[in-house]
């Protein structure tokens, strides 16, 4: 089962990455070919907010790895 969610910083809640999630359970990593829409800014491996620059995660090249504390998660 598959379904689109936006992926939203939780200090000003811009939409980071729009993605296809599989399955049930949490999102612990972003896998590169499922990102739909990516509004993120990078800083090196760096994944942060487009307004704000909150940290959201780090890019470890096919996936990227998300700070459970920096974004929520919304259909």
């Amino acid at each position: 089962m598959a379904r689109i969610i936006r992926i939203r910083c939780t200090k000003c809640g811009e939409v980071v990455f729009r993605y296809q999630k599989m399955g049930k359970g949490r999102v612990w990593r972003c896998w590169r070919s499922r990102i739909v829409q990516d509004f993120s800014v990078r800083e090196g491996d760096e994944v942060r907010c487009p307004r704000c620059g909150n940290l959201i995660g780090t890019d470890k090249g096919l996936f990227v790895k998300m700070r459970q504390s920096s974004f929520r998660v919304t259909s």
